[in-house]
């Protein structure tokens, strides 16, 4: 299942504020409680070449239906995987985004990119979402794609609070 969001920044925001928040742990954390998880943790690890690794891991309740919940139970653990490029001249990064379910065979593969246009800074994520589950996989590939897109909202309403 194809996986496309755009989060959208206040006028005057720059590529730079939009990458320093994607690879700030207490912004990150922030975003984890607002989407309601249960625990998490959030590593940065800022390479010298000016990219970076984003590691967030959340133990989210397992808000699916319950032909699911009784596959999965009541709580699932996500591990999201980020690989930041280096700015281009404009300033704007890529990063490969890897997100797993632990324990299931659910994993989305994709992108994140920080642009700069005259509507102002985006960062448009792009994936493609595999649940490897005979006969139900795309029921569930739907369930998860919802969360995916519950938690792109949060983001992008706890990064309105942080910027101008």
């Amino acid at each position: 299942m194809k996986i496309s969001a755009t989060i959208s920044y206040p006028d005057g925001t720059s590529p730079a504020q939009v990458y320093e928040l994607a690879t700030d742990t207490e912004f990150r954390g922030e975003v984890c409680e607002a989407t309601h998880a249960l625990d998490y943790d959030v590593s940065v690890d800022e390479l010298g070449d000016d990219t970076a690794k984003v590691v967030v891991c959340r133990t989210m309740p397992a808000d699916v239906p319950d032909f699911i919940k009784k596959m999965i139970g009541e709580k699932i653990d996500v591990v999201q995987t980020e690989e930041w490029g280096a700015p281009d001249g404009n300033g704007q990064r890529a990063a490969d985004i890897v997100l797993q379910i632990k324990g299931q065979p659910a994993t989305m593969k994709g992108t994140a990119a920080i642009i700069a246009s005259d509507a102002g800074v985006v960062m448009q994520i792009d994936g493609d979402l595999k649940v490897s589950i005979p006969f139900i996989g795309k029921k569930v590939e739907g369930e998860i794609a919802k969360g995916i897109y519950a938690a792109v909202d949060k983001e992008q309403e706890t990064a309105a609070k942080h910027l101008p």
